[in-house]
């Protein structure tokens, strides 16, 4: 499914570049469950950003199903993001004013989908991760379990290829961080590709395959998609 080749991130800090990603080349295959680790400022939330489309590379090749990524415009992009990647966060990123049902309503209001179907789907999705007594309810009446739930729904409403989540339990208590991690292992058993960035050696622990990156670089990947 993935496939990036001598892919390098630099930033400008003041008159320094500073390398986040130097020569990183991998595969992954569709079905996998990777956990990216490393420590903080190691070029695993870059990698992610270039993967999901957040970001674009300084130099490299990055091929999503044989798709050149790196050639597609903003607005492709764009597209690409919506309706191929989901993307769950340690924050949630749920918008305030809006109910459960409506934050998971989101991507399918930027996909054009009818707002009576968009209901519908919304609705089966929150269902689906046990929400479904929950719809009408905005974040802050929800507890950090269940609204990371409600960011998981809304990151599946378009049927994406490829999950990607930073940190998700980072903001969870223990009890609740499992939670969540079975229904990623349960999203993973019906075969969507779930790519988790942390720093956490239990939550690496549930994936299959473990790529660690330090300074920019793959430092030792335990699994490989060949």
């Amino acid at each position: 499914m993935i496939e990036v080749s001598g892919l390098q991130k630099t930033y400008l800090m003041g008159e320094e570049q500073v390398a986040a990603l130097a020569d990183v080349s991998l595969s992954i295959a569709r079905g996998e469950h990777v956990a990216v680790i490393g420590p903080s400022g190691s070029g695993k939330s870059t990698l992610m950003n270039i993967l999901g489309g957040l970001d674009r590379p300084s130099a490299g090749a990055y091929r999503f199903e044989r798709e050149a990524v790196g050639a597609f415009d903003d607005d492709q992009l764009a597209d690409f993001r919506n309706r191929r990647i989901g993307f769950v966060f340690q924050s949630f990123q749920l918008l305030p004013r809006l109910s459960a049902l409506q934050n998971v309503e989101l991507p399918l209001v930027y996909a054009g989908v009818d707002p009576r179907e968009r209901r519908d789907r919304a609705a089966e999705l929150l269902g689906r991760v046990g929400l479904n007594q929950r719809m009408d309810h905005r974040p802050t009446q929800l507890s950090g379990g269940q609204q990371q739930r409600v960011a998981i729904a809304r990151a599946l409403a378009n049927g994406p290829d490829l999950l990607l989540a930073d940190e998700p339990t980072g903001a969870l208590d223990q009890a609740t961080g499992q939670e969540v991690l079975a229904l990623f292992d349960e999203l993973n058993g019906q075969g969507l590709t779930l790519l988790v960035v942390t720093h956490d050696a239990g939550v690496a622990a549930r994936a299959r395959r473990r790529i660690a990156f330090r300074d920019g670089r793959v430092v030792s990947d335990d699994g490989d998609a060949a």
